[in-house]
């Protein structure tokens, strides 16, 4: 068998579509959405796919837009690999918050009032 040259590899299927779950190590979902007319109504129906893509570098993250190509069956599923990430998704920093935090900031009804809201109003 001979190898595979650039334009050989130029005949694959490429798909752009967003990381929508971490699946295991160097193994991702990604969902790539498209539009179709239905057939009987001709109303134009959102749908998706979903495709097991293998991520080497375990480079990506649940909301990544990437950029995957399709290959030879690396596993069961998987049948997609990831050439590149088009767009990092944006995620908060947060801290933990403990339930005496929530409860110290929300008031409640077994919560005692402060003295300026139980003073009468003259």
């Amino acid at each position: 068998m001979s190898n595979a040259t650039a334009s050989d590899r130029s005949l694959r299927r490429v798909q752009i579509g967003f990381v929508t779950s971490r699946s295991g190590n160097k193994s991702i979902k990604v969902t790539v959405a498209y539009k179709r007319p239905h057939p009987l109504f001709h109303k134009v129906v959102n749908r998706q796919t979903v495709l097991h893509v293998h991520d080497e570098k375990n480079e990506t993250a649940v909301g990544d837009q990437v950029e995957v190509m399709e290959t030879r069956p690396i596993s069961r599923l998987k049948r997609w690999r990831v050439v590149r990430v088009l767009h990092k998704a944006v995620v908060a920093e947060g801290a933990a918050v403990s339930e005496t935090d929530v409860a110290a900031a929300v008031p409640t009804k077994i919560t005692k009032p402060t003295a300026e809201a139980s003073a009468p109003v003259a």
